[in-house]
């Protein structure tokens, strides 16, 4: 299964192989550049369809739990200004996509989008500690009863050059459903209150809509 805003992508590229092994048989009378080219369109085309691609998950709804946005590598859990939204502290998960990785964002948890927000910037590399304020990214606020607002920013990384926001201000999401879509690597980060129990380590690997990120502190 394919996520839809690889369509295009997914079809010039089926082009391109195409085209690519056609001319070649024909017009290429050298072996093993004939094999050369028609082996490189052929791996074009399946690193394009495996990072569309779109697994099917079964989502096991929690209001107690903040669950994993994207798949990827935690690489920052630390108290930090936020200063876009909420203009105070608070605690910051981030997960690093690979451009291995499959790239749909999904809400972290049910509510309300409170704030959606696209901003332009520049394409730093994901990891560079300016990305989420500097980069192109997407800001949106989820508010519940449960854990309050969270915020989550989906930020373009290097390669990137399409981040794609699914929320606008005032829907009624649930939890693991489609939120957007990153194109070839990036980052998304969480913001959340203070006192939430983080349940991932650094450097633990998370699966969007299934990892548990964070639990609600009953304390």
């Amino acid at each position: 299964m394919f996520h839809k805003e690889g369509t295009k992508t997914i079809f010039l590229g089926m082009i391109f192989t195409v085209a690519v092994l056609l001319l070649s048989d024909r017009f290429i009378t050298t072996e093993w550049l004939k094999w050369l080219l028609q082996g490189s369109g052929l791996l074009i085309l399946i690193i394009i369809l495996q990072f569309f691609r779109n697994p099917k998950r079964a989502f096991i709804l929690n209001e107690n739990q903040i669950l994993a946005p994207v798949d990827g590598k935690v690489v920052v859990i630390e108290e930090v200004f936020e200063g876009e939204y909420f203009k105070d502290k608070r605690l910051q998960v981030s997960i690093f996509m690979s451009p291995i990785n499959v790239h749909v964002t999904r809400y972290a948890m049910n509510g309300i989008i409170k704030f959606s927000k696209y901003h332009p910037g520049k394409f730093l590399v994901a990891w560079h500690p300016k990305a989420s304020e500097e980069n192109e990214r997407t800001t949106v606020v989820i508010e519940n009863n449960t854990f309050g607002a969270i915020l989550y920013r989906q930020i373009a990384g290097a390669l990137a050059r399409r981040i794609v926001n699914y929320a606008e201000e005032g829907m009624q999401v649930v939890q693991g459903t489609d939120a957007g879509f990153i194109k070839f690597g990036s980052r998304v980060d969480l913001f959340l209150p203070l006192g939430t129990k983080v349940d991932v380590v650094l450097n633990q690997k998370a699966i969007g809509g299934k990892t548990i990120i964070a639990v609600k502190n009953n304390d």
